[in-house]
Parts: C-alpha cells; structure tokens; sequence
C-alpha cells in the first residue's frame, strides 16, 4: 500500500510580503549608494598612469585633428588583437601587419575619415583603456558609426600589445558594402 501526502504551499500574507519586498529594496538601496560612493572616489594615478593615460589621450587628440592617430603609438613588434568574430578579427603579429591588413584596406572605404570622440580614459599600472565611439562618411557616402573599447599595453611611451572591441555586426557590414578605393 503507498501513502502519497500532499501538501499545501501557502504563500505569505500579503503584508508580509511588502514588507520583505520593501527590505529588499532598501538593502539594495544602499548596496548601490555604496558603491556609487566608491566609484566616485577621485583615482590618484601614478607617474606611469598619468604618463601613459597622457600619451594615449594625445594620439586620440591628434586623430580628432587629422594631424595623426593613436596608430603612430604602436611600436613595430606590437600584437594587436581584434576581439570577437568580425571579418578583421584575429591577432596581427606586427605594426606593419595590423595596418596593412586592417587600418589602411579600412581608411580606402572612407569618403570622409573617421574622427573619435572619447567617452572615458582609464589607467591601470602600464595599461590605458579607452572607451569611444568614431565616425566618418563611407566612400558609398553611407554613414558608418562604432563604439569601441581598447585596452592597450604600454612601454616607454609605446603601443606593444593591444585588444580592441568593437559592434562586429556594424563593421562587416560596412566591410563587405565598401569596396576599398585603389
């Protein structure tokens, strides 16, 4: 002979109920507030930061300008890494490679170039992280827009390894629409 019990869950009374919704609610609260009062603590930067964070900010400066690019920042051995599944995503080996295969094929799609407008810069020991998004007119005269995040490896004053994301999505669209000019 089997006995199967049953069981009744009640939920919890309607009062209870708020007040624990209300607990929580303010614990999270104050979980946020918390963090909020961390985040917006000033970061002192050491020599090395502000050095790097300084070299990098310039080479966006110059970018914006059209009087250079974050690209003369990268040493000859640099590795850069295009993270992701994009058409151009892989590492390069080398300057030499990673501008041959990717910025120069990119620059002959466009019409007008691409301009950087940062969001936020971060320091952390010898790596800058930049976060922004670019623009510019393709040579189909199509709009092409981006955002990105790199995190880039400095010594002395240069680029030696790098990892950059971006919407893979917007770029090999942009990739297969826009034959390179010759």
């Amino acid at each position: 002979m089997s006995i199967i019990a049953t069981a009744t869950v009640r939920s919890p009374a309607p009062l209870v109920r708020r007040i624990f919704n209300a607990a929580l609610g303010i614990a999270a609260t104050i979980l946020a507030l918390g963090g909020m009062e961390v985040r917006a603590a000033p970061q002192t930067l050491t020599e090395t930061e502000r050095r790097n964070k300084t070299t990098v900010e310039a080479g966006f400066e110059a970018w914006a300008a059209g009087t250079g690019s974050p690209y003369d920042l990268l040493a000859d051995d640099a590795r850069w890494t295009i993270e992701g599944y994009s058409l151009a995503s892989k590492t390069y080996s080398s300057r030499e490679a990673f501008l041959r295969e990717v910025i120069r094929p990119f620059n002959a799609r466009m019409k007008a170039p691409l301009k950087p407008a940062i969001r936020n810069v971060y320091a952390d020991g010898d790596t800058v992280i930049v976060f922004f998004d670019a623009r510019g007119i393709a040579r189909d005269g199509e709009p092409y827009a981006n955002t990105y995040a790199w995190f880039l490896d400095m010594r002395d004053g240069r680029i030696v390894r790098a990892s950059a994301f971006f919407d893979s999505v917007v770029f090999n669209a942009f990739w297969i629409r826009v034959t390179p000019a010759d």
